[in-house]
């Protein structure tokens, strides 16, 4: 079918109408942005993330020219763009404008009812790698998603920029750049060209910090592009000055989506939504709409099997060089590495077991000699362990949420609570109750009982390792934590789970299903977790999609059992559809900047 510009342009009666809104994100910026309504609000909508220097009044043509019946549209302003507050195109890293997008599609669930199945997600240049990012990263069940012109590796031109621009931020962490992009350089069309030089919005800064995090978290998303099932409409330009084809193609193979296109506009430049021939481009976006609404299956209702397996293969065979490399690094981990507290840790309990995660969390290097502290300096900085402790950075704030949450619904319930479940049910008593089912020391459930000071918060540390429960038994004694309990249990008995006394509010699961392959025995731990769990209890759960170290870990460091330390990886979709499969809701989830570890909140229904 041909489209012809006419029937991209709005010939209704009733105009579009765009209101400027705002949200909260997590860190307590407020970020504006727009939507457009024709007459009442549609029962679908598609949300819209510009590129870089842009913003979202720059997409008010596109809008029309779109014309979607039935919708509504969304577009933000990024921080640091257009109206949202910030130094011109700011962040401390580029997995916040992630996390921004993420708070953003909540708010407008939360807010304007729209649920991730009635959404479309648009991203340009920038903007296409948030959107990709949040896709691996935080799998939502997203009906599809449209990526522009995808920055996956932008054009530098100038040799070894981006070393020379990493040795800058390392100089000057707040230091800034100008962009090399003229608005001819991204458009045929003269007027949208003019239009961008005089938009007083646009600024052609560039932070530092924000440009080398974008390439890192590029390559890693093109990497990992086989986690994404959700339908995926790539369009590119054939004369694009700003980024390179080959990262955009590498992407779009590895994408396991059964629902995927392709196309590349020859002779267009960068900007295609502004083009002069923009009618194609918007009528492949109309078509691809049409065709993800008329699927009766959502693309985050699947699992590729190629995901499902991925953790059985992800450690490689290795060659006959790295296995002498290999060799090499555990004969040094085993003599003089052990002058580092948290190797000689590793050595005797396990790399993976409580003790050893105790004292990652800890942060505070130990050795024997000065030599021994440095040592120690330098594992607590890999980047597996500063991953670990951002994980509980984002565990502490989920369960300091869920106990809110808890105490809140207890509150309300405690004038219909049965006296005969009073013993059994703490929320009669407007009280919270924690259970960590594989918690070794217990560190960052002492922390939160220490910050909160409540005495109607009470907790259980649970661990099959008795030398883990007994540092924290002491620590918790020498701190003065109150209310904690610890108690040996195995996480992967459901009867156990099931008959925890008192019944707990909330259940933490931190750290352990990423050791296990078996997606079978990961099921029985949580049918035990819907059991102990009242309605609207909440699971913590955390997970493993990547780790850069995958394969040094397997072959040179050792779990709690003495044998080597294969983890395994799933990617966030698996790890939901499990949860969700035993009658829970996801709500909420935190990933660190590097996508190593995740933090995920559900409810039981």
């Amino acid at each position: 079918m041909t489209v012809t510009l006419e029937d991209t342009r709005t010939t209704r009666e009733a105009p579009w109408a765009a209101r400027d809104m705002e949200f909260t994100a997590r860190d307590g910026t407020p970020l504006s942005y727009r939507a457009w309504f024709r007459g009442e609000p549609g029962e679908r909508c598609l949300v819209i993330f510009h590129g870089g220097h842009e913003h979202s009044g720059r997409y008010e043509t596109f809008v029309n020219e779109l014309d979607l019946d039935g919708f509504t549209v969304f577009a933000w302003d990024a921080r640091g763009h257009g109206r949202s507050p910030g130094k011109r195109g700011d962040a401390e890293h580029f997995h916040r404008f992630v996390e921004d997008a993420d708070d953003l599609m909540r708010h407008i669930e939360r807010e304007h009812g729209f649920s991730a199945e009635d959404t479309v997600a648009l991203g340009h240049s920038v903007g296409s790698v948030v959107v990709a990012t949040w896709l691996v990263d935080y799998a939502p069940a997203i009906r599809g998603v449209v990526l522009g012109s995808p920055a996956f590796h932008v054009k530098l031109y100038v040799p070894f920029a981006l070393p020379a621009l990493r040795v800058v931020q390392r100089l000057a962490p707040s230091a800034c750049v100008s962009s090399y992009v003229t608005p001819g350089m991204l458009t045929h069309d003269p007027e949208e060209a003019e239009a961008r030089r005089r938009d007083p919005l646009i600024s052609p800064r560039i932070p530092v910090r924000v440009l080398t995090s974008l390439f890192d978290t590029a390559r890693r998303v093109t990497e990992r592009a086989t986690a994404v099932e959700t339908p995926v409409l790539m369009l590119t330009a054939g004369s694009d000055w700003v980024v390179h084809a080959g990262a955009q193609d590498r992407f779009f193979r590895r994408l396991s989506s059964r629902r995927k296109r392709h196309v590349r506009y020859a002779g267009f430049h960068h900007q295609i939504f502004q083009e002069r021939e923009r009618r194609r481009p918007i009528g492949e976006v109309r078509r691809f709409i049409d065709e993800v609404f008329a699927d009766d299956a959502s693309g985050g209702d699947a699992v590729a099997e190629s995901d499902r397996t991925n953790g059985a293969r992800s450690v490689e065979a290795p060659g006959v060089l790295r296995r002498v490399g290999y060799g090499v690094q555990r004969l040094a981990l085993r003599t003089v590495g052990r002058l580092g507290e948290g190797i000689r840790i590793g050595c005797e309990h396990g790399f993976d077991s409580g003790p050893s995660l105790d004292h990652v969390y800890r942060n505070r290097a130990r050795g024997v000699t000065p030599l021994g502290r440095l040592i120690d300096r330098v594992y607590l900085d890999a980047i597996g362990w500063r991953g670990i402790r951002k994980r509980r950075q984002h565990l502490e704030a989920l369960l300091v949420d869920a106990i809110d949450r808890s105490m809140s619904r207890s509150t309300a319930s405690r004038n219909t609570a049965s006296r005969n479940t009073a013993s059994r049910n703490t929320a009669s008593g407007g009280r919270a109750h924690v259970v960590d089912l594989a918690s070794g020391p217990g560190l960052y459930l002492r922390n939160v009982l220490l910050a909160l000071e409540d005495d109607r918060v009470t907790a259980l540390c649970q661990d099959r390792d008795p030398h883990g429960l007994a540092i924290g038994r002491e620590r918790a004694r020498d701190e003065g934590v109150q209310g904690i309990e610890y108690r040996e249990g195995d996480a992967f008995d459901p009867a156990v789970t099931a008959r925890l006394t008192p019944r707990p509010d909330v259940v933490v699961v931190s750290g352990l299903y990423e050791l296990f392959d078996d997606n079978d025995l990961v099921g029985r731990s949580l049918d035990g977790i819907r059991e102990a769990l009242p309605p609207g209890g909440s699971l913590i759960y955390t997970n493993q999609p990547c780790h850069p170290q995958l394969d040094l870990i397997a072959n040179v460091l050792t779990n709690r059992h003495g044998e080597p330390w294969r983890m395994r990886l799933r990617s966030q979709a698996e790890m939901d559809r499990l949860v969700q499969a035993r009658g829970f809701r996801k709500c909420d989830m935190l990933v660190d900047e590097h996508g190593i570890f995740t933090v995920s909140r559900a409810v039981k229904e």
